[in-house]
């Protein structure tokens, strides 16, 4: 495994097979070490000619005589590993970002909040939109906002025939927790069990810096939610996210909760006595957890529906003038 190396090495081995698999045929090492060159690794001949043997040693490359090497299946499989470790911890930056560079004012509704985009079939609109309503209304849902475009905004196949639904996402609370110069750090996502309209605790997470997908989109696509049956029947599962603020931000952290409801933003809000584990996912000692039901809890219950759905949970920053009031 290329995982044993010096950091260093491991990522001029795994830069050297990404060199090798983007070419169409057998590549020296005097291009390789060109294209490393251009890529910011300086690295000679002899030092790619070194490199090259490790991989073929390992089997991941084989040589075609003077024309240089080819990469292996071994060794396709080996970087899709790699690159899967290299994603790992995107999400938290991603998300470290967009908290950021949010700057909503929570008093004033103005400025730019989070936001999950659905890509939704033209056709299936106006079903799926009563049943955004529905969920929205249910309390569910962070607040009842949400952002259409049902223009043809670009040329792109994915988008033709679509349209865009973009929804307040739960991570705007770590947004405006920031503004209120509280720190949070954003660390699960997952599915919360509801009993008699009231929830019992997370009964599968996933820790943000552990996963290179968003658990929201790896749980909507195991079709693991039942939103339909909490609103109806009272009983059923939604999806959640935790987040860890310090021990000394509580209060100030409940007055912003209190400004959030004050201002029209729903939603099931638990949080934990101090140490203490939030609708049973583990918080660190010396802290409180925050779990909040997630802002794509509608398209949850759109996909339920059987109406076909593309979403982007966390996706971008949008301002939140153009976000319009569901009932």
């Amino acid at each position: 495994m290329i995982g044993s190396e010096d950091p260093q090495i491991r990522r001029k081995l795994i830069e050297i097979l990404r060199i090798i698999r983007d070419h169409d045929s057998a590549v020296g090492a005097r291009v390789i070490s060109d294209t490393l060159n251009e890529r910011g690794y300086s690295i000679g001949e002899r030092g790619v000619r070194y490199h090259l043997r490790i991989l073929d040693e390992r089997g991941f490359t084989k040589k075609e005589g003077y024309a240089g090497r080819n990469i292996t299946e071994m060794g396709l499989s080996e970087l899709n590993e790699a690159l899967v470790e290299d994603r790992i911890g995107f999400i938290t930056t991603h998300i470290e970002e967009l908290i950021y560079e949010m700057d909503f004012n929570l008093k004033k509704k103005e400025g730019q909040v989070i936001v999950n985009t659905s890509l939704i079939d033209k056709r299936d609109f106006e079903d799926a939109l009563r049943i955004i309503e529905l969920v929205t209304e249910s309390g569910w849902n962070l607040g009842p906002y949400i952002s259409i475009e049902d223009e043809d905004i670009s040329d792109s196949d994915e988008l033709s025939g679509n349209v865009v639904i973009h929804t307040m996402c739960s991570i705007t609370l770590d947004g405006i927790f920031l503004q209120y110069g509280i720190p949070s750090s954003p660390k699960y996502g997952g599915i919360i069990e509801i009993e008699n309209y009231e929830p019992t605790g997370f009964v599968d997470l996933v820790s943000y810096k552990g996963t290179s997908i968003d658990p929201m989109k790896l749980f909507m696509a195991k079709r693991a939610t039942s939103v339909f049956d909490c609103i109806e029947h009272g009983n059923g599962k939604i999806l959640g996210n935790v987040r860890e603020i310090p021990a000394s931000a509580i209060p100030d952290a409940e007055k912003v909760l209190d400004l959030m409801r004050d201002s029209g933003f729903a939603g099931l809000v638990n949080v934990s006595d101090v140490s203490q584990p939030t609708l049973n996912a583990p918080i660190e000692t010396g802290r409180a957890g925050i779990a909040i039901s997630a802002g794509i809890n509608s398209m949850a219950a759109v996909l339920e529906s059987g109406i076909d759905v593309i979403n982007y949970p966390i996706s971008s920053l949008r301002k939140f003038s153009d976000m319009k009031k569901i009932r």
